[in-house]
């Protein structure tokens, strides 16, 4: 199978930056997949040209130069310490959308193939870094097996059936759905489209969705239709929000970072010789309030209300049981 002109540009930037010796074009040729597939030489040197001024097009840093030592003429890296993004300061509104982006990396095979590019570089004898695919591969966070079959079959256009359980005490039922997306809300996955069964709009878990997911019919045959909000559709059907609950906390310093963007700091105090801060905060639901606290461990204590220092205590408490 030929191999695509973007899976060509990736393995080229895992070869250039996981080498640490300039490559001349030969090496490259027979290193990187993609370039044994140029017909002659005089082929190959116009797809080299091509991807390296995409490369540049892109601000990669290509660097040409000599290896010490050796005779192979010049030769092409890429420098970590220019291809590295420097520290970024975001706004929390502004790390939670590169949050959400990055789990829609959830993709195995890209895992699959930077390893595999690594592989073949040691085999021909390239000097690569212990960790290099580290730099450039996407790493995975949304653990549902459903949801990259969902968005497959959002991009081509396919029916779907699969087996859904609408609560935990209830069966599984099967169901046909014209997907029109995939979304994020409140930290869980929705799909949403057109229920055959029912012939109406709806939207299911991801993670409710029970064994495999089964595309019918052909490509193409499912359209978005135009003007509709799919977190909308969601939000409408996940009921209404929890219901906020103010709470004062003490707040070790320089600690529960995520906790302190949402709280007002009322003052200082110590407690068990820990200098921290007083602090109140707006928390969702009483089960997802203990949750976090109690994640946080140490850093974090209830002053009040009494019932969520007590859902907490009893959280930890049996968190130390079970490690014991």
């Amino acid at each position: 199978m030929p191999t695509s002109r973007a899976e060509r540009l990736v393995n080229l930037v895992i070869c250039l930056l996981s080498s640490r010796q300039y490559l001349p074009a030969e090496r490259i040729r027979r290193i990187v997949p993609g370039y044994a597939e140029a017909a002659s030489d005089e082929a190959f040197s116009r797809m080299f040209e091509r991807d390296k001024a995409e490369l540049r097009d892109l601000g990669v840093p290509l660097e040409t130069g000599r290896t010490p030592g050796f005779d192979a003429g010049e030769g092409y890296r890429i420098a970590r310490r220019d291809y590295e993004l420097p520290d970024i300061d975001l706004e929390p509104d502004e790390a939670a959308a590169v949050a959400l982006a990055a789990r829609l990396w959830d993709s195995p095979q890209l895992a699959g193939a930077a390893h595999g590019a690594v592989l073949k570089l040691r085999a021909a004898g390239v000097e690569v870094d212990p960790e290099p695919s580290m730099v450039v591969e996407p790493r995975v966070r949304a653990t549902e097996p459903a949801l990259i079959p969902l968005i497959t079959a959002v991009q081509e256009g396919q029916a779907v059936t699969f087996v859904h359980r609408r609560h935990p005490a209830v069966l599984p039922a099967p169901r046909t759905l014209e997907p029109w997306g995939v979304v994020s809300w409140r930290g869980r996955w929705y799909v949403v489209g057109h229920d055959r069964d029912r012939s109406a709009t709806r939207c299911f878990r991801v993670s409710r969705i029970v064994g495999p997911v089964r595309t019918v019919g052909p490509a193409g045959a499912v359209q978005r239709p135009a003007g509709i909000d799919l977190l909308k559709v969601v939000a409408g059907s996940a009921g209404p929000p929890p219901v906020a609950h103010t709470a004062r906390l003490w707040l070790s310093s320089g600690r529960a970072n995520g906790l302190r963007r949402y709280a007002k700091v009322l003052g200082s105090m110590t407690v068990d010789g820990v200098v921290g801060d007083v602090v109140t905060v707006d928390l969702p639901g009483h089960d997802v309030a203990t949750r976090w606290i109690a994640g946080l461990g140490p850093d974090a204590v209830v002053l009040e209300p009494a019932e969520l220092a007590d859902a907490v205590r009893a959280r930890l408490a049996a968190a130390a049981g079970a490690v014991g």
